[in-house]
């Protein structure tokens, strides 16, 4: 979105400053945290692509990324590696991009799990997690409305966050409750293959 160059390598989440992906080396520094990347690399983009929004359009922004965050992502994080037909579909993607031994994925799932019990998301029923997902979902959709981006006529930074969060449930082969919930709503699957064609046309939808 910024312009800059960058080019893909595998990862691996031990080595990862957060101890997750996704994660960044700038200059030879490994930099964690999606906000933070984007707040590393923003003054190396030679333009703000949020000098146009408001005081109201950025603590909108604000409030939608920490709903991605805080809520949204460990749903998804649910229906990847918690469900048994997501975590068949998603555990060979882990080992292509992860060269580990094969007894660490079943520890990494259970370490997920886990964190998902303390977080709050595994106390509640499959339903019940499905019901929350969809929720944010249509919060997400009566956002957007018919605007082609989050907050106006063009990306924003904020629209980084959105895009991760809706291709990872969008494109993910499983046909889940969660993806199902955001086909139900047709202007968040616009926004999703939108932002795909215009930043990774390269890539298939999938």
């Amino acid at each position: 979105m910024a312009g800059l160059q960058y080019e893909k390598k595998p990862g691996n989440p031990m080595q990862a400053p957060k101890g997750k992906v996704p994660y960044v080396g700038v200059d030879g520094t490994l930099l964690g945290d999606s906000q933070l990347i984007i707040e590393q690399l923003a003054p190396r983009a030679g333009r703000d692509l949020d000098a146009g929004l408001s005081a109201e359009q950025r603590a909108v922004g604000h409030a939608v990324r920490k709903m991605l965050e805080e809520s949204t992502y460990f749903i998804v994080v649910y229906f990847r590696w918690i469900t048994d037909d997501g975590f068949a579909a998603y555990a060979p993607v882990l080992r292509t991009l992860m060269p580990l031994p094969l007894v660490v994925l079943p520890m990494a799932r259970r370490s997920v799990r886990a964190t998902l019990k303390g977080q709050g998301t595994l106390r509640h029923s499959r339903a019940e997690i499905a019901a929350l997902g969809a929720a944010d979902l249509a919060a997400l959709s009566g956002i957007l409305g018919e605007r082609p981006y989050l907050l106006g006529a063009e990306p924003t930074t904020v629209d980084a966050s959105v895009y991760a969060a809706l291709s990872s449930i969008l494109f993910f082969p499983v046909d889940n409750e969660l993806r199902k919930s955001l086909r139900a709503l047709p202007n968040l699957v616009a926004y999703t293959e939108r932002m795909h064609r215009r930043y990774f046309p390269e890539l298939p939808a999938e």
